[in-house]
């Protein structure tokens, strides 16, 4: 039987799930290796701290089982959002939980931080499609936040000197970017600064 996005309940995260921290950061750094890709380096205390402070989402199967993740960064004192560390467990992907997942996490950037830029990098095709159908569009790097911790995240990337060679104007990842529209302009969400 094929499992759908249907079959899973996505929650935001409180303390009551930092137990799944460690087995979440297991499965991000396995995947990136799987993948080849690079991955900035999560802690199981950075991502339970996520959990407790309300700025994660967690998915699970019906059995209770740990599905997916999600979580939520500020970055240059909460002008910019980035949604982050999205994971699915290996024999889950390609069933709509990652959409579901980064619906939820949207929905929730949008409530905490209702004018921020909300932002990610990536490599995979299927998340740059999820988050163009939620309104972000693919920019240069200079768009980003010039907020130096985000960078040193990057730091655990394998990719890393790709990023610092190219002075941080781009990378493998594609960077991409949700600008709130101003009340008068409605729900467009075209780059207008």
């Amino acid at each position: 039987m094929e499992t759908t996005s249907n079959d899973f309940s996505v929650v935001v995260a409180t303390e009551e799930h930092t137990p799944f921290a460690q087995q979440i950061c297991d499965e991000m750094e396995a995947s990136a290796k799987a993948r080849g890709t690079g991955i900035a380096k999560r802690s199981p205390e950075y991502v339970a701290k996520k959990m407790e402070e309300g700025k994660a989402v967690i998915a699970f199967k019906a059995d209770g089982t740990w599905a997916g993740f999600c979580y939520i960064e500020t970055w240059g004192h909460g002008e910019y959002v980035a949604n982050s560390g999205l994971i699915v467990a290996p024999e889950l992907r390609k069933s709509g939980l990652a959409k579901r997942i980064k619906e939820k996490i949207f929905e929730l950037s949008r409530t905490k931080y209702p004018e921020a830029k909300i932002f990610g990098l990536t490599t995979a095709l299927a998340v740059m499609k999820i988050n163009s159908d939620l309104g972000y569009r693919p920019v240069t790097y200079s768009e980003l936040t010039k907020d130096e911790e985000f960078w040193k995240g990057c730091r655990s990337c394998v990719n890393f000197d790709i990023l610092t060679a190219k002075e941080r104007s781009n990378c493998l990842c594609t960077a991409m970017l949700f600008v709130p529209p101003k009340p008068s302009e409605g729900s467009d969400n075209s780059l207008k600064q």
